[in-house]
């Protein structure tokens, strides 16, 4: 509904106040464009939207919130709890402008023992929990899931082969022979004696390290003393494994399983140390960069912070914080549904679990300064280049473009991006050129499609002032940084004055220089002569580190399409044959090879290919 008012953000507020209940829910607030400009909860909705209704006693960052305010949405809920965590899911999924936002919403790795298995896998996991099993973590990166799932092997031997790699063996492979298997494949362990293995590693990543290394301890003196020192070697070489894990990280003699929250601010920038302490040992730690107002508090950040963390994760049974939250209660409640069963959130002031917060703050501080400081070096640099080559300001994204290809083939356009931030992976682009009529190695003609295809998509899709909520990047480029001399600066100049766009844009060609040396580049700029840059120049090795990084990712890509097409199945070029026919016929044939001999009868046997598939798929392959 939209009141009939004065067109002001407190009217308009006010028209809406008048027919709000009291009870839970969640508001959405709406620009003049109809943008979700600020989503918030509340116990009582009447109440809490009533603040804001006036202007007086507010911060700046609210009253410019109020003052944009165009209209309003709301959801009624049962419990505060449940409005924090609608609360959650909308801020992440519409990233507000005045909200805190998470800004890097990684996925962290876990650890998962496959029971589907008779004999169970060992393996690295990430994303949905679609697998039975059991999952261990999260681990802070895939390089400390890794390490660990190696000594979990040594110590355990377990596999981490495929089900199919483990159906077709006939010996034991070589991670039996490097002794990080116990080849329960070829009969070498029998499966009831694995799934003891299996039953330890569980005992042992769900906290009773002490009663598996006990009962390791146990086997070995008993191996010692029946003079089998074969055996007792191979059990003190598990021991040294379980050891290594325990020793990789700070241990928690208390704290069995726990995520630790720190935050520190500093010049209105925020910083979020996470640490992950399961079965009594540091799993890692991760750095975020929340983006919030100046003018909020620890607390508030924090609060904000920790409902959007855990939207789509799965909470531990305790949760330790820096800073005392304004209402502890209702985030318990929130937390206790989504994990369904209770969580603990505490503020410790003492003790072990006091010094792991500290520990966590020591690192928020630590991670915030070299942020801030990375900023600022890369803040100087832009601005050094904004003098070097005349611009106008300072530029905040900076676009390069190369092209990869082999005599022609498989050819694609790379565009890297690079910002205050420094390079912004989440914004490379790569483009398959897909024109049938390039001459092959036409670099000009590949360029013209790339820089089309791109620019005509931007002005579709982008305002000129438009950037990205999430890491302050704007869509409109700044400069475009082309690898190459006068020909190339001088076709992208004429594909962008074809193209009529709604503002100016920078172009600087960087040639390499003499016999392809590095710091005798030339450079090529509309209204100026070519010009070089002195060898010790800091903006000379900034804009070499963008080139080089532009034709790595381009000849990274260029190498990938080139593998796939290598690999590419015959089956994939028959039309209405998609990946789960695919795989039924490559299961019960062996190859693609296997199904281009088949008749028409034995392809029409399999499940879910009809006579008339059948006969599509066969006259694929039996054409004269």
């Amino acid at each position: 509904m939209t009141p009939d008012t004065d067109p002001t953000g407190p009217d308009i507020i006010r028209g809406f106040v008048k027919t709000l209940p009291t009870g839970a829910g969640v508001y959405r607030m709406l620009d003049e464009k109809g943008d979700v400009i600020y989503v918030g909860k509340a116990r009582n909705l009447k109440a809490r939207v009533t603040n804001y209704t006036r202007y007086e006693g507010n911060s700046v960052r609210i009253n410019r919130m109020i003052s944009s305010t165009r209209s309003m949405e709301f959801v009624r809920t049962e419990t505060e709890a449940q409005a924090l965590l609608l609360e959650a899911n909308l801020i992440k999924r519409l990233r507000p402008r005045y909200n805190v936002l998470l800004r890097d919403d990684k996925s962290f790795p876990y650890i998962l023992i496959a029971t589907e298995h008779e004999a169970p896998e060992l393996t690295k996991h990430r994303g949905s929990r679609r697998r039975k099993g059991h999952y261990f973590g999260p681990f802070a990166s895939a390089v400390a899931v890794s390490r660990t799932i190696t000594a979990l092997q040594k110590a355990f031997l377990l596999r981490n082969c495929s089900d199919s790699f483990y159906a077709g063996r006939v010996r034991p492979c070589l991670q039996h022979q490097i002794k990080r298997c116990s080849a329960p494949c070829t009969g070498v362990i029998s499966i009831p004696d694995y799934a003891e293995l299996v039953e330890e590693a569980r005992d042992f990543l769900s906290g009773k390290s002490k009663a598996v290394q006990d009962h390791l301890q146990k086997e070995m003196n008993e191996a010692a003393e029946a003079l089998d020192f074969e055996r007792a070697a191979r059990i003190r070489d598990r021991l040294s494994a379980l050891a290594l894990i325990q020793g990789s990280g700070m241990a928690s003699q208390t704290v069995a399983e726990a995520d630790v929250f720190a935050i520190h601010n500093e010049a209105g920038n925020f910083c979020v140390q996470v640490f992950f302490y399961r079965a009594h040992q540091n799993w890692g730690n991760y750095a975020f960069y929340p983006r919030a107002d100046d003018t909020a508090t620890n607390a508030e950040v924090l609060e904000a912070f920790i409902a959007q963390f855990y939207e789509n994760r799965l909470p531990p049974r305790l949760v330790l914080l820096s800073e005392e939250l304004a209402e502890p209660d209702v985030l318990r409640e929130a937390l206790a549904t989504r994990a369904e069963r209770s969580v603990k959130i505490e503020t410790p002031l003492r003790g072990e679990k006091r010094a792991l917060v500290e520990h966590g703050l020591t690192n928020a501080r630590e991670a915030l300064g070299r942020h801030l400081s990375d900023s600022a070096s890369q803040r100087k640099l832009l601005e050094a280049m904004a003098d070097t080559f005349s611009l106008d300001e300072t530029p905040r994204r900076i676009e390069i473009y190369d092209n990869s290809h082999i005599q022609g083939t498989n050819a694609v356009g790379a565009m890297v991006v690079a910002g205050l931030e420094g390079l912004s992976k989440k914004h490379y682009r790569t483009f398959n050129i897909k024109s049938k009529e390039l001459t092959p190695g036409d670099d000009f003609g590949m360029m013209r499609e790339v820089l089309t295809r791109r620019f005509t998509r931007l002005a579709a899709e982008s305002l000129v002032d438009a950037e990205d909520d999430n890491t302050g990047m704007p869509d409109w480029p700044d400069v475009l940084l082309i690898d190459g001399g006068a020909g190339q600066t001088n076709a992208v100049k004429a594909v962008l004055s074809e193209m009529n766009l709604p503002r100016e844009v920078a172009i600087i060609g960087i040639a390499k220089g003499e016999e392809r040396n590095a710091g005798r580049e030339t450079f090529f700029m509309e209204g100026r002569e070519p010009f070089m840059l002195p060898a010790r120049d800091p903006v000379l090795y900034y804009v070499q580190r963008l080139r080089d990084e532009a034709h790595r990712f381009a000849i990274g890509t260029h190498r990938a399409r080139r593998k796939k097409e290598m690999i590419k199945n015959p089956l994939d070029e028959i039309e209405g044959i998609g990946p789960t026919r695919k795989r039924a016929l490559l299961q019960h044939f062996g190859s693609a090879k296997a199904v281009s001999r088949a008749s028409v009868a034995d392809i029409a046997n399999l499940p879910g290919i009809s006579t008339a598939m059948a006969q599509l798929i066969y006259d694929h392959f039996n054409r004269s």
